[in-house]
């Protein structure tokens, strides 16, 4: 697809997000967030849900979750440009609360139809309510993010062979230095998956 359509397609995406009251997050939310970076990207990651700044400023992972996430990112020689970030859902959760399941039924089909639109080769899930949701899909069974994560699964979308690397969500390793050491190694994993297929 010409970069021209796809930018026309996400904004059309982005306006009906804006627009969106499928659930009733609606109701509290300063700004929607859609997501934010290149649209022909090295990975997509995808996150569990906007939190306080992420609504504040209607962009995802902008408070200390998002700066660990930009340097862990930086560690392996990527930046934010280089990739697409969004999340399972597009609006706050009162108190950052787990997203619900009707909440996810009702907003994945937004993400579903952005990933159709990029097509990414890599997708790299932060946290278990995005590693479930999308390994799933690709038919796996997850029991929890532990014992997925750092693993690149392979998945058939779009009619293209997809890889898809789940790791912890970078709020998790804010409060345990365990938990940032894996999240580095598999940012590590991530740049080798890259160079593997010949992206970088």
């Amino acid at each position: 697809m010409p970069e021209d359509s796809r930018i026309e397609a996400m904004r059309l995406i982005v306006e009906e997000i804006r627009n969106c009251r499928k659930c009733g997050l609606w109701k509290g939310r300063r700004n929607t967030v859609p997501g934010e970076g290149s649209l022909s990207p090295l990975a997509v990651f995808i996150g569990e849900a906007p939190g306080y700044w992420e609504d504040v400023k209607g962009r995802p992972f902008v408070g200390a979750a998002g700066r660990l996430l930009e340097e862990t990112l930086l560690g392996v020689g990527l930046s934010r440009e280089d990739v697409y970030i969004t999340n399972i859902l597009k609006c706050r959760p009162p108190g950052n609360r787990d997203p619900r399941p009707e909440e996810v039924k009702a907003c994945t089909p937004f993400l579903d139809r952005q990933l159709e639109l990029m097509r990414p080769e890599v997708i790299v899930t932060l946290g278990r309510h995005s590693a479930m949701y999308m390994l799933s899909k690709a038919g796996y069974m997850v029991s929890g993010i532990t014992a997925v994560r750092g693993k690149i699964y392979r998945a058939r979308f779009w009619g293209t062979e997809v890889h898809i690397l789940p790791t912890f969500h970078p709020a998790a390793a804010l409060y345990n230095v365990r938990l940032k050491e894996y999240l580095e190694r598999d940012f590590r994993l991530l740049r080798e998956e890259l160079e593997r297929l010949g992206l970088i």
